[in-house]
């Protein structure tokens, strides 16, 4: 081995000795250097040292084998914080925050701007809106570990703007076990409290319906004839025919109930058997999940009058919404000692009942209007992934593969809306056709595949090179349809009495007849296209190098190129030609990477890292067909002109890990966006819609700051306080952003038919990144008593308000953003394992929302609008589970 000499040496010797002297040690024991030739040396000012080795014992090994800045989640912050899915537990993470209860934002960029993996593998969406799949699918049962890695590496896809997030599922046990866990849960907001409901069908509460949500024969007939249901193309007993063919009562009349408990049911197994051949391991786990939430809210459009924006549309927003998820799991393994391969099978559906009704003044219809609803949405994942590991060389040769198909879903039969209008005496009026019945279901499948080949090349005892290379490949397919109905009076509109007629009284088939009632299709009204097909293709292969080539300092460089195809082609269902064009986007990208990592003493190093990466815009903000989101009744419009983003990103991080699992982080982040997409309200007559264009230019920056420590007091005079460790995490991220709108900058709208508009009508320069909180906290504060085989947690997350949409133009006026304040959520969370007989126990408590913050989105100029508000509610639950 030669001796290293260099004042770099030296340095880092230093640098090592003050900050941990007795830690510090060489490779190899130096030779002994004869006197003459050390004074000689002395001299000169120079030192002979071999290598130095700074062993990170304390840094936890997903940290120390990763080159990156990231995050991990392990199965036991899973269980500490008790979260039910993913989405949730998420939240926990440095810089993240939940939208929706589904969506992450990672740094204050968007869910586009972030990519999910399961197992390393992408994921389609069952999403209308999105293309990325909401992470509250995945149950945490189902999962090991999940990594959030924020800084981008080569062997990641090139969609990466704040992070990529990759969930892990479990894997078969070395030791043979199998659980059984009941939940009963409730909310303040909720249960044992009136409800609104509809009947549906007998079996609704499994998540699965029965026929009666099926598509009668008359109707599937007529949508199969590629003819829309109009009386041009259908005889007016066809129509009668159709019309009375359709469920009546159980999907249409809001009734009131008393609300329920929630409950779930969870079990979980695995085992390995050792054989001739390897290692074999089978797991499985299983759930089942139903829960009721009641919404009481207000939902209101402003407009302005002179300098102050005033309130025109105000409505009461009544609801209560049942959640029933089914999730399932199989994965099965082979391994010996230089082979291991997994196939991973996973099902998960999630499907929402809902029934509300929202009230008031409407300046559109220059009325008091009522609008009566009754959905039901079921999105289905279906992921069959299998992977490899083969090692060669004795270990110096590693290559690592993965095949998957994933396929999602979502199908929406019979969502209707009923409108009324209020008459003088109070009384509630059917607004003749004011009425609409759809049917829409979305196909998204995926199929992708990659293969990794790793070398290991060692530079010296202590040291190597591991170089990577890789392709991957993935092809992803989807079907968006949708079509409407309405039932329309012949002739003279309707009668007094029939105005006042309850609802499935007023649609039986005594009344759809060729004098009274019809059905009339009005799929595609407005623009002539209620579907679209889509697809994504994407080619990629990279090379990334991860060296000591400097000891003490680990680089990784690498580069991914990206050849990457998308389509969407809106069109007419009835055969006419579509109003917009196919919208095509051929793009090929270099996207270099490179990350430092300086381990200058044995629990500490520091990181620094640069990238390039890519955001492309999602089909549905490509797809230029209109849709009303549930959650917040506003319209969605896409807009084919829209570009992809190109992103660079610096990061660095500061890492100590002072002993096992305790830790302290800081790091600074910066990122400049060109392109990004904006979501932007627009107004056509009396109407809004929401949709998406490319704003000039962004950029965001920002710093976090994350501990984790535990504390003992073995002398503490009480047996409570003496006999546990306390925990105390804590992590911070601020950030600020401004979008740049220069002097002629232009963005390409829909509104404008795809030509130039000035961006200024759009976006006001120096305003803030869409999505983006300056500042987001979390604490966990709890304990943990090993003899008394119990844990607490105390969880508080907090999360400043962000911009959710840019403000409407009116008369050449911009309206204020419209704002969302998440605010502070207060969750305690409490475990015990404990045995009856010989039979071991757990038992846990969660209270979520303590503090009773609502769902708060808003404007204000003068006055508050309250765009949408609903108290959330406080929740807690119960559980109980048996291991065997």
């Amino acid at each position: 081995m030669k001796p290293f000499h260099s004042t770099l040496a030296a340095a880092l010797l230093a640098s090592s000795a003050l900050v941990a002297p007795t830690l510090v040690w060489a490779q190899t024991a130096p030779e002994q250097t004869p006197p003459a030739q050390a004074d000689a040396q002395a001299q000169h000012g120079e030192d002979t040292v071999d290598e130095i080795v700074v062993l990170g014992r304390y840094i936890p090994e997903p940290n120390r084998e990763s080159s990156e800045v990231a995050a991990f989640l392990t199965s036991e912050d899973l269980q500490r914080t008790g979260d039910s899915d993913a989405a949730a537990a998420l939240t926990r993470v440095t810089g993240l925050s939940i939208v929706e209860g589904r969506f992450i934002y990672v740094r204050g960029l968007g869910e586009r701007y972030s990519s999910a993996l399961l197992n390393g593998s992408p994921l389609p969406s069952p999403e209308p809106l999105q293309r990325v799949v909401p992470l509250d699918l995945f149950p945490t049962n189902i999962l090991d570990s999940v990594t959030v890695q924020k800084s981008y590496s080569a062997n990641f896809p090139g969609e990466f703007g704040g992070g990529v997030i990759d969930l892990h599922t479990v894997s078969a046990p070395n030791e043979p076990f199998f659980s059984l866990q009941a939940k009963l849960g409730g909310n303040t907001e909720s249960t044992g409290r009136r409800g609104l409901i509809y009947y549906g069908s007998d079996v609704d509460w499994t998540g699965f319906s029965n026929t009666t949500r099926r598509i009668p024969g008359p109707l599937n007939t007529a949508f199969a004839s590629g003819r829309q249901i109009t009386a041009a193309n259908y005889t007016a007993a066809q129509l009668q025919r159709i019309g009375q063919s359709l469920v009546n009562a159980p999907l249409r009349l809001l009734q009131s109930d008393t609300t329920p408990v929630d409950f779930g049911m969870e079990m979980a197994g695995g085992l390995s058997s050792d054989s001739s051949i390897g290692t074999v391991g089978v797991v499985f786990v299983g759930g089942y999940g139903n829960e009721w939430r009641n919404r009481d809210g207000i939902q209101e459009q402003g407009q302005f009058q002179g300098d102050v924006l005033v309130p025109v549309t105000s409505r009461e927003v009544y609801s209560n919404r049942n959640d029933i998820r089914l999730n399932g799991l199989l994965g099965l393994s082979w391994s010996n000692e230089t082979n291991e391969v997994q196939w991973t099978n996973m099902y998960v559906r999630s499907t929402t009942k809902q029934a509300r009704t929202a009230a008031g003044p409407d300046v559109s219809a220059g009325a008091v209007t009522r609008n009566d609803f009754t959905e039901w949405y079921v999105r289905q994942l279906f992921n069959t992934q299998l992977r490899g590991e083969h090692e060669f060389m004795d270990g110096a040769l590693a290559v690592n593969w993965r095949a998957a198909y994933a396929l999602t879903t979502r199908d929406a039969p019979y969502e209707t809306r009923f409108s009324y209008s209020q008459a003088a005496d109070g009384t509630w009026l059917h607004s003749g056709g004011g009425n609409l019945i759809s049917f829409s279901d979305l196909n998204d499948d995926l199929i992708s595949g990659g293969v990794d080949v790793i070398y290991t090349m060692p530079l010296s005892d202590y040291r190597e090179a591991i170089f990577s290379f890789g392709v991957a490949g993935l092809d992803n397919q989807r079907n968006s349809e949708r079509r409407d109905l309405r039932f329309q009076p012949v002739s003279g509109g309707l009668t007094a009495a029939q105005q006042r007629a309850r609802v499935d009284y007023l649609y039986s088939d005594f009344n759809i007849n060729p004098s009274t009632i019809q059905i009339l299709e009005v799929t595609g009204s407005g623009n002539g296209a209620a579907a679209y097909e889509a697809e994504l293709q994407v080619n990629a292969a990279y090379a990334m190098v991860d060296a000591e080539i400097i000891p003490l300092v680990r680089t990784t460089v690498g580069v991914r190129f990206e050849d990457g195809y998308q389509r969407v082609r809106p069109f007419d269902l009835f055969g006419g030609n579509s109003p917009f064009p196919e919208t095509v986007r051929d793009e090929q990208y270099w996207l270099p990477s490179a990350t430092a990592t300086w381990n200058f003493a044995e629990d500490q190093q520091l990181r620094v890292g640069a990238s390039k990466t890519i955001g492309r815009p999602q089909f549905r903000e490509l797809a230029p067909l209109p849709y009303t989101d549930p959650d917040s009744d506003r319209e969605f419009i896409g807009n084919p002109f829209l570009v992809d983003t190109e992103i660079v990103n610096i990061d660095a991080r500061y890492e100590w890990y002072f002993a096992r699992q305790q830790f302290v982080t800081a790091g600074l982040f910066y990122k400049n966006l060109d392109k990004p997409v904006e979501s932007v309200v627009v107004e056509i007559g009396n109407q809004r819609q929401q949709t998406f264009l490319n704003a000039p230019e962004a950029r965001i920056y920002g710093a976090e700051f994350e501990v984790k420590k535990f504390f003992e007091f073995p002398d503490a005079g009480s047996s409570f306080v003496s006999n546990k460790r306390w925990l105390v995490q804590a992590n911070y991220t601020y950030s600020q952003s401004e979008v740049n709108v220069n002097a002629g900058d232009t963005v390409l709208d829909i509104s404008n038919g795809g030509n130039p508009s000035n961006a200024n009508f759009f976006i006001v320069d120096g305003s803030r990144l869409q999505g983006q909180s300056e500042h987001i906290a979390n604490l966990q504060l709890g304990w943990e008593d090993d003899d008394a085989r119990s844990q607490a947690t105390i969880i508080v997350n907090y999360v400043s308000d962000r911009i959710t949409a840019r403000g409407a133009g009116q008369a050449g006026v911009r309206e204020p953003d419209y704002i969302q304040d998440p605010g502070v959520f207060l969750d305690f969370v409490y475990r015990k394992d404990f045995m009856v007989g010989e039979r071991d126990f757990g038992f846990a408590f969660e209270a979520r929302n303590l503090l009773g913050t609502e769902f708060d989105e808003y404007q204000t100029r003068g006055n508050k609008i309250r765009i949408n508000n609903y108290n959330i509610g406080q929740r807690a639950s119960v559980s109980l589970t048996a291991r065997f």
